[in-house]
């Protein structure tokens, strides 16, 4: 089996699991959109407000709403020792941690992608804020997904993993979450926002090239 051959097939078994528990999958978005919905309720509906803090709330939501999702990413096929099948695959694990992230941005960041402009409005973010802002999330969150697929399997098998995951990807986390939030900022400001998304795309870069070998390393060491 081909590399392409065998990411896809992890892709698919995913997607199709994703499907089988639509609730563990729609969980993470559920979250978001309540999270995001309760701000206008505890701060008022001032419109100028809402506008202003709207970038900030919409990329803290969507961190934590990754977070959320993170448990079954390595978990179930440890546990039932599917890990270690495809790990013994003959692949790259390097590849099997791109796969896993990818499929986990389709189920999880795609959702959050989705859901983002229905509550962006709701704050009065419209017109090129808004799409500066859904830009900003397009190169974001596939960071999100890749950061969390290195911190889940580094605290994979730990009785504090929710936890230990959580300090290490938030830190790792806090550049996207600046020049993604920064980036409406900055338009609204009147300066160029070329600046924030340039380096929202070599964060992408730089994790695409770094976080899948980090995470075959942690995923050996935890099957071990």
């Amino acid at each position: 089996m081909s590399g392409l051959a065998f990411a896809t097939t992890v892709i698919r078994r995913e997607l199709r699991l994703a499907a089988r528990r639509p609730t563990e999958a729609l969980l993470p978005v559920v979250f978001f959109v309540v999270a995001a919905s309760l701000f206008p309720l505890g701060i008022g509906p001032e419109p100028d407000t809402l506008r202003h803090i709207a970038p900030g709330v919409l990329w803290v939501g969507a961190l934590l709403a990754t977070l959320l999702s993170l448990g079954p990413l390595w978990g179930g096929d440890w546990q039932d020792g599917s890990l270690d099948q495809l790990l013994l695959a003959g692949q790259p694990a390097w590849l099997l941690a791109l796969a896993k992230a990818v499929a986990h941005w389709l189920t999880h960041g795609l959702p959050l992608l989705l859901a983002a402009p229905l509550l962006a409005l709701m704050f009065g973010l419209t017109g090129m804020p808004l799409a500066v802002l859904m830009a900003g999330l397009g190169l974001g969150t596939p960071v999100l997904s890749l950061l969390g697929a290195f911190g889940a399997a580094l605290t994979l098998g730990l009785r504090a993993g929710g936890l230990l995951n959580l300090l290490i990807v938030l830190p790792l986390a806090i550049p996207t979450l600046i020049f993604g939030s920064g980036a409406v900022g900055a338009y609204e400001s009147g300066l160029a926002v070329g600046g924030h998304l340039s380096l929202l795309g070599a964060l992408l870069i730089a994790t695409l090239l770094g976080a899948p070998p980090a995470t075959a390393a942690a995923l050996k060491i935890a099957t071990q």
